[in-house]
């Protein structure tokens, strides 16, 4: 089959790899409809972690189920399914709590697995025309048969949940503001996520015109931290308070206005702009190694953060990758029901194809493809 396959920094090939096959009697392999790259898989495709050469990308995956192994009961042959990005086994102490995203059996020595991703586990990707699905029962969300929500369901893979995680994680309550730190893909999913729950405010803070559209167009308010900083616009909209909650939904690689990297930026300006005794949520990635870190210290993981201020505030932080079986039944059935459409954060399909094209568009922040869903074309 033809997969998308990393060579080394920003060089990445669809060649022709081994078809997946059942390895173990609860695995499903799923003809792949649909793969989404993931502002995560630029990372890697930036050399920005310790992937090696010759691994598969895609962790936002859904498609078919075309083989079936023997101990597989409640998934069969031609259901439609999205898969979560989380490789979780269903029986260890942290999937019987509902932390899929931590499960303690899949990848020896971590807490997690994942599709396609660097330090988690030797799960191929897929960004390829077939995916091997293990702990099938547990792992597959059954989806209406047919095509239609194609794009809205891709999104239930990875972002709609950590968007939704993201936010769940501030304990937001209805009428409460919110600010969001980042429009790309997770951030607006989490602007979303905030206004199913019925915000009062949605802030989304960002530079780029389209994304902060984007956002507009939900309903949410666009702050442009070019203009001015961030967190005084902020302020000055909610009566020099800030607001409630926040979210970082941009991670390790934030930059200033002039475009350069400040590692910690978005953690401590979400420390100045929630207010006392609120609580921040961290879906934006962070690793304890960073070949491309700015300093020694970015470089392990450590970064420059306000924990005075944050002592000082009574602030509450949730962190860690979404649990996205956790949510992504009851996104499913919004979608279905017409409340969520995560799909508007969809700015184009390809062909598997041509993915070295699309990452390289992505990788320069082109318009036009801030989320790229791949479309492959399997026999």
């Amino acid at each position: 089959m033809r997969a998308v396959v990393y060579q080394g920094p920003r060089d990445i090939a669809v060649q022709d790899v081994d078809d997946p096959r059942i390895e173990s009697p609860t695995d499903v392999i799923i003809k792949v409809t649909s793969s989404a790259i993931c502002g995560s898989d630029l990372h890697m495709y930036e050399g920005r972690t310790l992937v090696e050469p010759g691994i598969v990308f895609g962790h936002e995956n859904m498609g078919v189920v075309i083989e079936v192994g023997s101990g597989v009961v409640s998934v069969r042959k031609g259901d439609r399914v999205s898969i979560p990005f989380n490789v979780a086994c269903g029986f260890c102490r942290n999937c019987r709590e509902g932390k899929t995203g931590f499960c303690l059996t899949v990848n020896p020595g971590s807490a997690g697995g994942a599709y396609g991703y660097v330090a988690m586990g030797p799960y191929r990707g897929g960004q390829a025309e077939y995916l091997r699905v293990p702990f099938a029962d547990f792992n597959c969300l059954q989806l209406p048969q047919g095509d239609g929500h194609e794009n809205d369901f891709a999104m239930l893979a990875d972002i709609f949940p950590t968007g939704y995680h993201g936010v769940a994680m501030t304990e937001l309550r209805p009428g409460e503001t919110i600010t969001i730190m980042g429009g790309g893909p997770v951030g607006l999913m989490a602007a979303h996520s905030a206004m199913l729950m019925s915000a009062a405010k949605v802030f989304v803070v960002d530079k780029v015109p389209d994304r902060l559209r984007l956002a507009e167009s939900i309903g949410a308010i666009p702050i442009d931290y070019t203009k001015a900083d961030p967190v005084e616009q902020i302020k000055e909209q909610t009566h020099g308070v800030g607001t409630d909650k926040g979210v970082d939904a941009v991670g390790y690689q934030a930059v200033n206005p002039a475009g350069e990297e400040q590692p910690a930026a978005v953690l401590n300006s979400l420390v100045e702009v929630v207010r006392s005794t609120g609580m921040i949520g961290v879906v934006g990635l962070y690793l304890s190694q960073d070949p491309g870190g700015i300093d020694v210290h970015s470089r392990s993981g450590e970064l420059l953060f306000k924990v005075g201020k944050f002592f000082e505030k009574g602030l509450r932080m949730g962190s860690g990758q979404a649990n996205v079986k956790a949510y992504n039944s009851y996104l499913r059935d919004l979608i279905v029901a017409g409340r969520a459409k995560p799909s508007f954060v969809v700015s184009k399909e390809m062909p598997l194809g041509q993915a070295a094209e699309a990452y390289a568009h992505f990788d320069r922040r082109e318009p036009g493809y801030s989320k790229v869903v791949l479309k492959p074309v399997a026999a």
